[in-house]
């Protein structure tokens, strides 16, 4: 992009060499900082609150960040060669119609999402200006995700930055009072090892870093072309886990004090947060570390909404682009959503929206299965770019060979599914252990690549639209 102050002329068509920039260093503080949230301890609380010890519940949530980490830094790494947003390079393996399905439920997730993480951060901006109008918080936070969202990419890694450097300095005070006011080594070793509980820690992690697979790749596309898929994975890997892990950690620990503070951290997290740091200034500094961290995946939520609202419509349309007024009316119409169902939940409508979000985890699973054995074990990383915008070219309209084994991947994890709208028998079988996700990687891959391997019609080599490649518009 020539002038950085611009809105982001690129949406779902390739980054041409001449535009890509930026090292695999902007991936890791991106992903760190979106991480170091607040949301991110409540999950890491979950984990205690549903019967592990604190100990065993930091492990456990390491274990599935590192295990849903891979699965996700994964998919960033084909954002450099392929130069395209996540979910467009999945017409390839599902068709430029059969995309769409997963593409459906991914939106529901990300409004849903956006939606709730509006809530925290709006209370957080009412503690900041003392305001007891929730409306004016959500409101706020609303506009201020939009302007960093139509901005685009280049300032939500700015933000990225920020929020690391924030959230550790915030995390950090966090911690130290937390270990002066209370007795930490007292909350490790409490309760017995329990593997149903184990277990469910490790679901916790692993779906957190799951969730952000379907629109990773968008935040690695603009690098150069040529940047290791080794260092891209692992800046995107790394960033991710040990933001997540910090925050998870701490919640988990907070969750473990004895039920007076626990119990009031999980009734009411922001307010929590800022007793905790000692109220008076520390408390706003703290509910501003709260509001940057939430800002900063927001814009990833109304950013990668857009992007796959984008590519349902093109689809229909065959465009490859769209422009600049459209794009401001995709994040618009996303983010105004999102703060409708902000303003008008209840705190027993938010918690059930917030279940069923979960319970929508199920499909982000058998959608990286197959992605991920498509482009590396299959195609290669071998793409034919421009057959992705046709419906009559080479992935056709409908993969039959995806969408059964995608059914397949969601349907086969029904009874291992632990969340509070549906517990599945073999889940009440296991002593409340949720392995789904599990279950959806393995069987959807050993439906999948056995089949895709006689059916895929595999490009002889890399693909791009004409004047992509740097020697094409001769630049180099």
């Amino acid at each position: 992009m020539s002038a950085p102050s611009r809105i982001e002329r690129r949406s779902i068509d390739v980054v041409p060499d001449a535009e890509r920039h930026g090292s695999p260093l902007s991936q890791f503080t991106l992903w760190f900082g979106a991480n170091m949230q607040i949301t991110a301890m409540v999950d890491g609380a979950l984990a205690v609150v549903f019967g592990a010890d604190a100990l065993w519940a930091i492990v456990g949530l390491l274990i599935g960040n590192i295990a849903g980490g891979v699965v996700m830094a994964l998919h960033s790494a084909q954002g450099p060669r392929l130069g395209l947003p996540q979910m467009i390079s999945s017409r390839a393996q599902f068709g430029v119609y059969g995309a769409i399905v997963p593409l459906v439920l991914v939106v529901l997730l990300y409004l849903g999402f956006a939606a709730t993480g509006t809530v925290l951060a709006g209370q957080a901006i009412n503690e900041i200006v003392n305001v007891d109008a929730p409306a004016v918080g959500i409101i706020v936070f609303g506009l201020l995700t939009g302007i960093v969202a139509i901005l685009g990419y280049r300032y939500i890694h700015m933000l990225g930055r920020v929020a690391t450097v924030v959230g550790i300095l915030g995390f950090t005070y966090l911690a130290i009072m937390l270990v002066t006011q209370y007795d930490v080594g007292a909350l490790l070793g409490v309760i017995p090892f329990d593997g149903a509980t184990f277990l469910l820690a490790i679901s916790l992690g692993a779906a957190w870093q799951l969730t952000y697979g379907p629109y990773v790749a968008d935040y690695s596309r603009y690098l150069p072309r040529h940047t290791s898929e080794s260092v891209t994975f692992h800046s995107t890997l790394w960033g991710s886990v040990l933001g997540s892990q910090w925050s998870m950690t701490l919640g988990a620990l907070i969750a473990a004090i004895p039920a007076a503070a626990g119990g009031s951290f999980l009734d009411q997290q922001v307010g929590f947060l800022g007793q905790l740091s000692g109220g008076a200034v520390a408390a706003i500094a703290i509910y501003l570390v709260i509001v940057v961290g939430k800002l900063t995946v927001n814009c990833l939520n109304a950013y990668g909404g857009f992007m796959c609202m984008l590519t349902t419509v093109t689809s229909m349309t065959r465009a490859s682009r769209v422009s600049r007024a459209g794009r401001v009316a995709f994040i618009v119409g996303f983010l105004l959503a999102s703060v409708l169902i902000a303003l008008l939940a209840s705190a027993n409508f938010l918690d059930n929206f917030r279940q069923f979000m979960l319970a929508l985890l199920m499909v982000f699973t058998p959608w990286s299965a197959i992605n991920l054995i498509d482009y590396y074990l299959i195609s290669r990383e071998r793409v034919d770019v421009p057959a992705l915008y046709d419906p009559d070219g080479r992935y056709g309209r409908w993969n039959v060979v995806a969408l059964v084994s995608y059914a397949v991947g969601v349907l086969v994890q029904i009874p291992f599914m632990a969340q509070s709208l549906y517990t599945g028998p073999v889940t009440e079988a296991l002593g409340g252990a949720d392995i789904s996700w599990l279950v959806g990687l393995a069987v959807t891959a050993a439906v999948y690549y056995p089949w895709a391997r006689r059916t895929t019609d595999v490009p002889a080599e890399m693909t791009y639209p004409p004047g992509t490649l740097a020697a094409e518009a001769d630049v180099r």
